[in-house]
């Protein structure tokens, strides 16, 4: 409705996103550190020799042996750290996912997310149709989902109802030190018209809704952006360079020693041209505000985060509804089930109550929108 999308979008807005930019740092930070405690040998440091250095995928195959039985989970490790930011971002939670994946709410999400995993299969498109069948024939993966959302709805009313007493509880002339999307969603939905205030049980779908949008979109662009970037390591450089020079810029955030890592097992090795990465710990939240001013502003990342989002959406389709009769124009020539065929410049009619699927993936992959290397990473 869009009362609702009113209502939800100051939460949303620009500075309301950048004064999260401390979490998105922590949590980078806390991830880096427990990646390095998982790998038991690191690179050696020393001089560098004057020649070029070979394609990164060398590299990573001549120092395999100083790693040989360590395997990260890159995309389940990121997955637990999204959650994380998003537990404190959206509702000041601490599901310390990074710590371990004992806390309640955070492994009922998990249990759904590992049944979604799995796909909707034929059973899944019954129940969209009629979701009646939920009830009469509970499988396994109905349990599991019911038995989570009682957990996540217990825990999420008593947060709720905490949040709102907390922010009904500040002085109208001090300024809110609660900047999570859950207190200014309680905090607009306070001061909107009482007709059109979200009731907890609405405020708590919705706050459900960016959990499980948000950390696992967040966490499958992520991984698979590491993978893109490890299959290219000129692009890796190339990015890398972008941001440790974005980052040289602020003083606080630039670290002191040179990055030297070996392509052999022997004493040659050579040295990156970029600097390694800034440490973030003593940074005051002013300078990792500039730091996001200027992240933003990196035409590089933008670029590779983009082509990413591209190849590979987290999310391959989508479903409305139509809430009216229409038309929907063709750019070319469709052949109807009933072998009908649609010229191009006509359009196809849909009733109301139909469902339309929109292939975000086939679109971003279609060789007559980006050319015939639609499939590369480029």
């Amino acid at each position: 409705m869009k009362f609702q999308r009113k209502l939800i979008a100051p939460a949303f807005s620009h500075q309301s996103v950048k004064s999260m930019t401390p979490i998105f740092i922590q949590k980078a930070q806390q991830l880096c550190d427990r990646w390095d405690a998982l790998v038991p040998n690191h690179f050696t440091l020393t001089d560098s020799y004057p020649f070029e250095p070979p394609p990164a995928y060398n590299v990573v195959a001549m120092e395999a042996d100083m790693f040989k039985g360590v395997t990260i989970d890159v995309a389940q490790w990121i997955s637990r750290a999204s959650f994380d930011v998003i537990g404190l971002a959206g509702f000041d939670y601490k599901f310390q996912a990074l710590d371990d994946e004992s806390e309640q709410v955070y492994r009922a999400y998990r249990q759904m997310f590992d049944i979604a995993d799995k796909g909707p299969r034929l059973r899944g498109v019954l129940e969209l149709y009629f979701p009646i069948i939920r009830k009469l024939w509970p499988n396994e993966g109905t349990k599991v989902t019911n038995e989570s959302l009682r957990i996540i709805d217990a825990a999420g009313r008593k947060l709720v109802a905490a949040k709102k007493a907390s922010v009904m509880g500040e002085s109208s002339k001090q300024e809110s030190r609660q900047k999570d999307v859950l207190s200014l969603l309680i905090k607009a939905n306070l001061s909107n018209d009482p007709s059109k205030q979200l009731s907890d049980k609405e405020l708590l779908d919705q706050c459900s809704t960016f959990l499980l949008a948000g950390s696992d979109s967040v966490s499958l662009a992520l991984s698979w952006c590491f993978h893109f970037l490890s299959l290219n390591p000129q692009v890796q450089n190339r990015l890398r360079d972008e941001i440790f020079s974005v980052a040289s810029t602020v003083p606080s955030l630039v670290a002191d020693d040179d990055l030297f890592i070996p392509i052999t097992p022997d004493t040659k090795h050579f040295r990156e041209s970029a600097t390694p990465p800034p440490t973030y710990r003593s940074a005051t939240h002013q300078s990792i505000y500039d730091f996001w001013n200027q992240i933003e502003a990196a035409p590089y990342l933008d670029a590779v985060a983009r082509e990413t989002l591209r190849l590979c959406s987290p999310v391959h389709s989508t479903i409305r509804v139509a809430t009216a009769d229409d038309q929907i124009p063709v750019s070319h020539p469709v052949v109807l089930q009933d072998g009908t065929v649609v010229e191009k410049g006509g359009s196809i009619s849909i009733r109301k109550g139909s469902y339309i699927h929109i292939p975000i993936e086939g679109l971003n992959l279609s060789t007559d929108i980006w050319g015939s290397d639609a499939m590369e990473f480029k």
